[in-house]
């Protein structure tokens, strides 16, 4: 595919709205943590979240590479609401573990949508869709380990 400022800032647009989904599930991620009292899932909370950093600065690496810089935005709408939701839920739930898990379910399902979608554009290069097929087979990895905790 021929490289075009166009095609250049579309690749860009695409990954900066997954970082921002990403930096919404770090943020999610440690939020959850702060407020369940299961100390394994406290500890597999903070590890989610920082597996989350380093997603975002792959991203923000393959930014760079396609020669564009990375501006620090601060989530998008959809993880923004999510954030939200967890908030909300653990304020009026006392930090209730299943409602946590639940917003934790709910976003990584968002993210792996958005995830999907942005594979199936037919604008990323093989080093793009690599990267991103890798990410998203971690992210469907994490939420079946948070779906497999729910039924314990």
């Amino acid at each position: 595919m021929l490289q075009t400022d166009e095609t250049t800032k579309e690749i860009v647009s695409t990954l900066e709205g997954l970082i921002s989904i990403l930096e919404d599930g770090k943020l999610g991620y440690t939020n959850a943590a702060e407020h369940v009292e299961n100390d394994l899932m406290k500890a597999n909370f903070f590890d989610y979240a920082r597996e989350r950093s380093l997603f975002i600065v792959e991203l923000q690496d393959e930014i760079n590479r396609l020669g564009k810089s990375t501006d620090e935005s601060g989530g998008g709408p959809l993880g923004a609401l999510h954030r939200t939701w967890i908030d909300i839920k653990s304020t009026f739930t006392g930090g209730d573990t299943e409602a946590i898990v639940n917003a934790c379910i709910t976003g990584e399902e968002a993210a792996i949508e958005k995830y999907k979608m942005a594979i199936e554009k037919d604008n990323l290069h093989s080093n793009e869709i690599s990267i991103l097929s890798k990410q998203l087979s971690s992210i469907e990895n994490t939420l079946m380990k948070i779906k497999a905790h729910k039924m314990s």
